[in-house]
């Protein structure tokens, strides 16, 4: 059976409708237990920052955000930290625009956004899945071997090389730990 994102925005009847023997689920921030720990804010704890020995973070989203650097201002570790899934994000509203992202804590190169997408966010998103989330994943391919699973995100982007999107944590949690050679 397969595996489909949609967006969370979506009306529930109109889930309902386009997919009506499926099982929808919320693996966002706003999402039921156990499925909400595949949002990237979910504070797993002790996930590796890429680029920075020994320093660990409580959440993928906290890892993207600590290491984005702005005009105004540069990384903010104490991101890395953040465990009440709240005031993570950084905004260009105050900050000015994006550079990048700084490879590493004490690294002094910054990534573009699609390298940083490659070498920061997915990586991140890939230890999370491999270290914390096996019996969710397994619980995922159970229930896929019966019906159709919708992932609800509020991004349905699942194409690292499209730029013009935020990418979907959904999208990841398919192809990277719901391949169709492991169902």
């Amino acid at each position: 059976m397969p595996f489909i994102v949609e967006s969370k925005r979506r009306k529930p009847e109109t889930l309902a409708a386009l997919y009506p023997q499926a099982l929808i689920l919320d693996v966002t921030s706003q999402g039921m237990q156990p499925w909400i720990k595949f949002s990237p804010f979910y504070p797993h704890g002790n996930i590796p920052v890429p680029f920075s020995p020994e320093i660990v973070a409580a959440s993928v989203e906290g890892i993207w955000q600590g290491l984005k650097v702005f005009e105004k201002i540069d990384i903010d570790v104490s991101k890395f930290a953040v465990t009440t899934m709240k005031n993570i994000k950084r905004s260009t509203r105050t900050s000015g625009a994006v550079l990048g992202h700084r490879v590493g804590v004490g690294g002094s190169a910054l990534l573009s956004y699609g390298d940083a997408r490659r070498q920061i966010y997915v990586p991140s998103y890939q230890w999370v899945l491999d270290h914390h989330l096996q019996a969710e994943i397994q619980q995922l391919k159970i229930e896929g071997q019966t019906q159709t699973v919708v992932l609800l995100d509020y991004e349905t982007n699942g194409d690292l090389d499209n730029l013009s999107k935020p990418l979907s944590h959904a999208a990841l949690i398919i192809s990277l730990a719901l391949p169709p050679d492991n169902l």
